[in-house]
């Protein structure tokens, strides 16, 4: 095996997939209050989950990602995770965070505390993202929208904006 691939199959799935949680649902996050979320309570909804950071070229997706809550908020819970993986771009602290988002984009959606989406102190929550379909965020605004089952994951790069027809027809179904 290449070293190309021998790589690529270690980021495909993690070695520690069977500390994997079974399901989206076993999960419980500190949103960026301190609160403690119980996945539980998103049982039956659609979610979309991003990574985010206020100082990134897709920043201004976060206005897209509140019309779509607004918009479709019956259909799909948008779950926002601020992550500072890619070039320092979320260095702020979960105050200063959940106060750029609120005062630039209006964020009403649940925003979490800071996490780690990729690497070595990557989130649980997106390791069984990643093991449930072989993608870690290549950059800030990558979304996975889990269906309203919990069972079937999709992922959508940071290129793809929260509301395109590819990611709204899937809430839709």
């Amino acid at each position: 095996m290449g070293v190309i691939a021998f790589l690529y199959a270690k980021l495909s799935r993690p070695s520690n997939a069977k500390r994997v949680a079974g399901t989206i649902y076993d999960f419980k996050v500190k949103d960026i209050a301190g609160r403690e979320i119980d996945f539980s309570s998103y049982k039956g909804k659609n979610l979309l989950i991003v990574n985010t950071a206020s100082k990134c070229g897709f920043t201004p997706q976060y206005s897209a990602l509140e019309k779509l809550h607004q918009t479709y908020g019956n259909k799909v819970t948008v779950l926002g995770f601020p992550a500072n993986n890619f070039l320092w771009q979320e260095p702020g602290s979960e105050q200063e965070i959940a106060s750029f988002c609120q005062k630039n984009y209006g964020v009403t959606f649940t925003m979490f505390g800071k996490i780690s989406v990729r690497g070595r102190h990557q989130h649980q929550l997106y390791k069984w993202l990643q093991w449930k379909t072989g993608k870690v965020p290549t950059w800030n605004f990558c979304k996975f929208l889990v269906n309203k089952n919990g069972n079937e994951v999709l992922f959508y790069p940071s290129t793809v904006t929260p509301l395109d027809p590819q990611i709204v027809n899937e809430i839709l179904k």
